[in-house]
């Protein structure tokens, strides 16, 4: 479907993510849109509300995992059951605590927060700790629903922890005694960083850094000759249930695969398996929009990432190869899962309820200098600023919402650096998912030492920006262009968003 043009509210730059090209043809106005100024008028700011509703107030500590502003005192007792069992740690099966055991017997971390920081951007791994940065596997190919092939022996997720008291009890006296109890991890995971310099037009210089990635002491063979190995870096979980209620024909309407309008950017839809609907649909969330939902997204990390059963993934996370891992006891109810469908539906109720962060100084001369640079740069048609929320029965308190997360939610070629090495349904290696723009500005806030892009290898925002390449190359030398005061002046506007 060709990519239509973005209405008034929607000519506003977004780098961090993607970038676009050149500005678009304007639309006819949005009845939902903030009206825009006329040349002669000074900017205004935009999106003050950006969850709509659902948007609160910063507070002394910010944070990403606070209930919504307009949740009933029902609904916010539902948000805090599900919240809690997205902070607790899970622990290893068996136990008298059978609503939280079941961990692993492999893992890659205890619980959901323990990654995403306040519910924000994990910390950046560095060659001792990657608790926040996990490790996809995958072969050349795809499987029966178009899915990444996994390598025989590890799956498709590497995992470093275990459940094995030998390896909870590692460099203590006695650990050996332990050495045949349990399924031991799959090995280490090593992240090596190398500077790679980049120079403004302006004479500026910025070090920017390169992740190389090693698995060792692996302890069930080596991986098959042709598996790839990927970083994922946590991403923010603010605003989800907002992008899980944008039409989909909202986002079909901003696609351009071939690129028929000529502006250099080929927004695709990733067409994903939904393994509750046994069905093909288009895929909106995770770093390639590899998930059809949100709830799937969920219990795939909980499958994934902490070896936890549900009725989406009822599988432990253990390869054939893997004998000890299977052999391991499970924390599986009557009905054979770990997390049964009213706690998963809890965690996604916390996790699609969590409130939006108002912006920050949106009068600021500075941020509004900001604005206009990016909309002069013309890059909405990746980072769409707006949307209007269907509207849901079963979420009121998302429904109709105006919102302002400044993505489109499509996928978007960023050029041979940012590739991986590695398809994910319809997404080739170097397209990623357009992330949103909302609360990016607040990442620091919750963790002083975060990262950004799908491998956490960007420090800060203008880092992120700088990265961009493929169909956002000519955005990245727009910006690039800039006199310094300008481009501190871009960044201003995205940390104000």
């Amino acid at each position: 479907m060709t990519r239509r043009a973005p209405t008034a509210t929607l000519v506003v730059l977004a780098l961090l993510g993607f970038g676009c090209t050149k500005p678009p043809e304007p639309a006819p106005a949005d009845e939902h849109a903030e009206p825009s100024p006329s040349p002669t008028e000074a900017p205004r700011p935009r999106g003050l509300r950006p969850g709509g509703d659902t948007t609160v107030a910063l507070g002394p500590s910010p944070s990403f995992v606070v209930p919504a502003a307009n949740l009933t005192d029902t609904q916010k007792s539902n948000f805090y059951a599900g919240k809690a069992l997205t902070t607790q740690p899970w622990i290893r099966a068996p136990t008298t605590t059978d609503a939280r055991d079941g961990l692993g017997p492999l893992y890659h971390a205890r619980s959901c927060l323990a990654c995403h920081v306040k519910g924000g951007r994990g910390q950046a791994a560095n060659a001792k700790s990657s608790l926040a940065t996990l490790v996809r596997l995958s072969l050349p190919g795809a499987g029966p629903h178009g899915e990444p092939l996994p390598d025989p022996t590890y799956g498709t997720q590497f995992q470093p922890q275990s459940t094995a008291l030998a390896h909870q009890v590692r460099g203590q006296a006695g650990a050996d005694a332990y050495e045949d109890e349990g399924a031991p991890p799959e090995g280490d995971v090593r992240i090596q960083w190398t500077k790679r310099p980049f120079s403004y037009p302006d004479g500026a210089t910025l070090d920017l850094r390169m992740p190389s990635l090693e698995l060792t002491n692996v302890r069930y063979g080596s991986l098959a000759e042709e598996t790839r190995a990927s970083l994922r870096h946590t991403p923010a979980l603010l605003g989800m249930g907002l992008l899980e209620l944008v039409e989909q024909s909202s986002i079909d309407a901003l696609a351009d695969p071939e690129d028929e309008n000529g502006d250099g950017v080929s927004g695709r839809v990733n067409q994903v398996w939904d393994p509750e609907s046994k069905s093909r649909r288009p895929g909106r969330f995770g770093l390639k929009a590899n998930q059809p939902s949100l709830r799937v997204q969920i219990a795939a990390a909980l499958a994934g990432d902490m070896g936890l059963s549900s009725p989406v993934f009822p599988e432990q996370p253990c390869t054939e190869a893997q004998a000890r891992c299977n052999a391991a006891p499970n924390g599986n109810d009557a009905d054979g899962f770990e997390v049964p469908d009213d706690l998963l539906r809890l965690m996604t109720f916390s996790v699609m309820s969590a409130g939006v962060p108002e912006r920050r100084k949106p009068d600021n001369p500075t941020v509004l200098r900001g604005q206009t640079l990016f909309e002069d740069s013309g890059c909405a048609a990746c980072h769409t600023p707006h949307f209007v929320t269907a509207r849901d029965p079963a979420f009121p308190h998302l429904s109709a919402q105006d919102i302002w997360p400044y993505t489109d939610l499509l996928l978007h070629d960023m050029g041979p650096d940012l590739s991986d090495g590695r398809e994910d349904f319809g997404a080739s290696a170097s397209e990623w998912r357009t992330p949103p723009l909302w609360g990016a500005g607040l990442a620091r806030a919750m963790h002083e030492r975060v990262g950004f892009l799908h491998d956490g290898r960007a420090q800060s925002i203008e880092e992120a920006i700088v990265w961009h390449d493929g169909e956002a190359r000519r955005s990245r030398d727009h910006f690039a262009a800039l006199p310094a005061k300008d481009r501190r002046a871009l960044v201003a506007f995205v940390r104000s968003l």
